[in-house]
């Protein structure tokens, strides 16, 4: 009964930060709240890579009513990270190792950037894999003459940040819709139940894309 509390008081918080989207606070790069680790420094090690569009699209578990309307894969503006093989198989050993003690969450980024060409500038600039202790520093702090807006949402094992970028000083944020139905369709993901579940358990509703593959397209 108390975990069923719990998971309530946490989807109602995801609703309440996608119905914040519209009037998203954004901050200067330097001061942005980066992505947390608690007290497991080891997790610091562990990384995450550049996913591709398709991965994006199965993480957040897009519609195939939504693709159909696109004219090409939405989200043209987002660049995610997500947690390697690597990272998938060091939780679980270091959860194991720990007697249970060590965590059992993962963090995916999604960088929602105000344009096409922004996104491509800083692709080139981003390495494709990274630590996530580097995160912080190389990626969010690292990105001068921007300003973020920062979403931050529990789904059981993972745990997802979303940031909205865009240039220092701008007015708005000319990827508004696309910011707000990524943070929708975050909201709306079942929990993860683990690692392997991002991989394997066809029935997690997040994970499985292959019908909607040939509408994408």
């Amino acid at each position: 009964m108390a975990e069923e509390r719990k998971k309530h008081k946490h989807k109602q918080k995801d609703k309440d930060k996608e119905k914040q989207s519209e009037q998203a606070h954004f901050k200067p790069s330097a001061d942005v709240k980066g992505i947390r680790f608690g007290g497991q420094f080891i997790v610091k090690s562990f990384t995450v890579r550049r996913a591709s569009p398709l991965e994006l699209l199965r993480l957040l578990d897009i519609p195939p009513s939504y693709l159909s309307e696109c004219q090409s894969l939405p989200f043209p503006s987002t660049t995610a990270y997500m947690p390697t093989s690597f990272t998938i198989l060091a939780h679980q050993a270091w959860h194991t190792l720990t007697l249970g003690l060590g965590t059992k969450k993962s963090k995916v980024v999604l960088f929602v950037f105000e344009s096409e060409s922004m996104k491509a500038a800083v692709d080139q600039l981003w390495p494709a894999m990274i630590p996530l202790g580097d995160v912080n520093k190389k990626l969010i702090r690292g990105l001068s003459g921007s300003e973020m807006a920062r979403f931050k949402f529990r789904k059981g094992c993972l745990t997802i940040y979303v940031y909205a970028v865009r240039r220092l000083g701008a007015a708005g944020f000319m990827r508004a819709d696309d910011l707000r139905r990524i943070l929708q369709s975050v909201v709306e993901l079942k929990d993860f139940l683990d690692h392997t579940a991002m991989l394997a358990i066809p029935s997690q509703k997040s994970i499985t894309l292959q019908s909607r593959v040939a509408v994408a397209h």
